[in-house]
């Protein structure tokens, strides 16, 4: 153990006495515990949104969308025709990891004394069921392998309390063309997201039913959603996709067009890095205001500490001995600080997480309670952010501590 560190522990472990250093250095370890608290929670409820928001934009449309590059930006899409060939191209993209082929139709669910406009999402036995059956409250996913043509969909909560309807329970849906069709569907299951401008829109069915209703052959469709591994290469994924489409045309002549989620979401997304702005400001206000707290309590410690000082210079000690103790012991309280912060946050956030406590109205933030996400990554470089930020705001007062002179203590002594 060296010189300045063992003179720093024995100030920091034996603070008390009538002076004002022990509150003094209370309030800052206590500031620094809960403005590490409040940038923990923050991260990781801002990571826990842009998470849950994407997944479920995600869930609903594919993480990139292939269609028709004639279609008019609305669900009564043009058909499209892929061959093998050009299929295998997109699925062989690096992170691509599942394609499926879907068809939408837009149609008036009546019921004996409520209507509701919807979009027929029709699904084949490609489709990947693993975010629905996630979101599922009752009932049961269709079974789309089947040989026989069932009438059976799945219709989110929201759509079955406007209706006033329940699994197992029949409706008729009007699909407006030349002439007035109808189809009568059977309540095969029901899902809730929360992200109610989707589940207030889709209805899932057997692809086999917009193609018939469209005229369609087997092998049409609207879109080709691609799912991929990782979010954060999605525009890498989408690019690829892009050139594996690009320049190709199907036997009608059609090209294909290829966006992603945050280019036909760009509302929804532009409102996530607005976010991600505002945790950049939060961080830095409070990383300042804990600053000044801390610098605060060192000053304090270090104005009570004079007569010490002055002793060591007086045998000798450099002022970089004495920058030295007063940053040990700084270190000493910043860590103490995050240990608390650490603590509280992590907890807060654990609590979070396990009981959702906290409600949101899922109509204005697509979810009914705030969510929050352990980032690891983020918390270690928010921990060595904030020990670092706190270090260096402690230098100032260092060198007040350094500048001070046996001769004016034994002056006002």
């Amino acid at each position: 153990m060296n010189f300045e560190y063992y003179i720093a522990r024995r100030i920091h472990f034996a603070q008390g006495g009538r002076g004002v250093s022990r509150p003094a250095v209370r309030i800052a370890t206590a500031g620094m515990a809960l403005g590490l608290a409040v940038m923990l929670v923050a991260v990781a409820v801002i990571t826990g949104f842009k998470r849950e928001i994407r997944d479920k934009a995600a869930g609903f449309g594919g993480h990139v969308q292939v269609s028709n590059f004639d279609n008019n930006n609305t669900y009564e899409a043009r058909p499209i025709r892929m061959d093998t060939a050009t299929q295998r191209r997109v699925e062989n993209v690096p992170g691509v990891r599942h394609v499926q082929r879907v068809a939408t139709k837009p149609g008036i669910i009546k019921t004996a004394d409520e209507f509701q406009g919807i979009v027929l999402k029709g699904v084949g036995a490609d489709f990947d069921w693993a975010f629905f059956a996630d979101n599922l409250t009752a009932g049961h996913t269709l079974d789309t392998h089947s040989d026989t043509l069932r009438n059976e969909v799945v219709i989110s909560e929201w759509l079955a309390r406007r209706l006033g309807l329940d699994v197992g329970d029949t409706f008729f849906t009007y699909f407006i063309q030349e002439n007035v069709r109808a189809r009568r569907f059977t309540i095969a299951g029901l899902y809730s997201t929360d992200f109610t401008e989707y589940d207030r829109l889709f209805v899932l069915a057997d692809i086999r039913h917009v193609r018939r209703l469209n005229d369609w052959d087997t092998d049409q469709f609207s879109t080709l959603e691609v799912l991929i591994d990782d979010f954060d290469r999605m525009d890498e994924a989408g690019e690829g996709v892009y050139l594996a489409t690009a320049n190709h045309f199907n036997d009608e002549g059609d090209a294909y067009l290829t966006r992603t989620i945050r280019q036909l979401n760009p509302q929804i997304f532009g409102w996530l890095d607005l976010l991600d702005m505002n945790v950049w400001v939060i961080l830095a206000l409070i990383t300042a205001v804990a600053g000044f707290i801390m610098i605060s309590g060192l000053l304090i410690l270090i104005l009570e500490r004079t007569q010490l000082i002055g002793t060591l210079k007086a045998l000798g000690a450099t002022d970089w001995t004495v920058r030295r103790i007063f940053l040990y012991h700084a270190m000493m309280l910043v860590t103490r600080g995050m240990l608390w912060g650490n603590v509280i946050g992590l907890g807060l956030c654990a609590l979070q997480a396990w009981t959702g406590i906290v409600p949101l109205d899922p109509e204005s933030y697509y979810t009914a309670t705030v969510p929050v996400a352990f980032h690891w990554g983020y918390i270690v470089l928010l921990n060595a952010g904030a020990l670092a930020a706190s270090l260096l705001m402690m230098l100032g007062p260092s060198v007040l501590a350094s500048r001070i002179s046996p001769a004016t203590i034994m002056r006002y002594e």
